[in-house]
């Protein structure tokens, strides 16, 4: 798998735990990532229901998020 020199979910994770102590999901960088107009790919593993609850990220993880974008040079 290429990795294009972008960091993956799992180093923007361990950046946002360690500089902030909060544990993102996927889900959580996902919906960031498309705040900033980056590229997200599909998720596999999409609900079939069709009202399904989906959960938004907190302004102080998409903040967190946002930095450790900005650290990794996305945006």
């Amino acid at each position: 798998m290429k990795n294009d020199g972008k960091p993956t979910y799992d180093q923007i994770k361990a950046y946002v735990l360690k500089k902030y102590g909060l544990k993102v999901s996927s889900l959580y960088i996902s919906q960031t990532k498309r705040k900033h107009g980056l590229k997200v790919n599909e998720s596999y593993n999409k609900s079939k229901k069709d009202n399904q609850h989906i959960p938004q990220c907190p302004k102080d993880k998409e903040d967190a998020i946002t930095d450790a974008l900005k650290y990794f040079k996305m945006i």
